[in-house]
């Protein structure tokens, strides 16, 4: 004959099991979520912005390329070496990002090179969403994970409130109980 389980067993049963099926990509999921978001206080995972001489921007697409080209570490040879470019005319900056995570900001008026640091704040929201890993892990892996996680979250509540539930139900059927013994007597 099959075991039978009453709904708390298996709620934490679903509880238990859950919570070690997700324990790494969760774990993963955190930490980077935890440093993506002390990102603007910490330049080690994104470079802090600095600020140019003055606001707008005179600099053209030619020069941009040709400041960017003077800075080993990036790496920049053409175009299709840059990931992007951040152009923020009320600071008089740009960053220029290039395709290995190298930043450059660059004073869009001078073209002077204000900041050249390494950028990891696009490679640790890769890890943090699984899509560094490739994307069948991201879809197979994280987003399962994250779904369980909304569950575990879910029976955690059914687990925190049962026993508060349970008492105020018994205490209800109680109080009828010695209403019925009153109105009898």
């Amino acid at each position: 004959m099959p075991k039978r389980y009453n709904l708390t067993t298996l709620n934490r049963k679903i509880h238990y099991w859950g919570s070690i099926i997700i324990a790494v990509p969760i774990a993963i999921a955190l930490v980077t979520g935890v440093l993506l978001m002390l990102k603007k206080q910490s330049g080690w995972v994104q470079p802090p912005t600095v600020k140019g001489e003055k606001m707008g921007a005179s600099i053209t697409f030619d020069q941009i390329l040709a400041v960017a080209r003077t800075i080993p570490e990036a790496e920049i040879k053409t175009w299709s070496d840059i990931d992007r470019l951040d152009v923020r005319p009320g600071k008089g900056i740009l960053k220029v990002r290039a395709e290995n995570r190298w930043e450059l900001q660059i004073d869009t008026n001078t073209g002077a090179v204000l900041q050249v640091a390494y950028r990891r704040s696009d490679l640790i929201e890769s890890i943090h969403d699984g899509s560094f890993f490739a994307d069948i892990v991201k879809l197979g892996v994280f987003l399962p994970s994250a779904l369980v996680l909304i569950g575990l979250w879910i029976t955690g509540m059914v687990l925190f409130f049962q026993p508060s539930l349970s008492r105020a139900k018994k205490r209800r059927a109680r109080a009828m109980r010695f209403d019925v013994l009153d109105e009898g007597a």
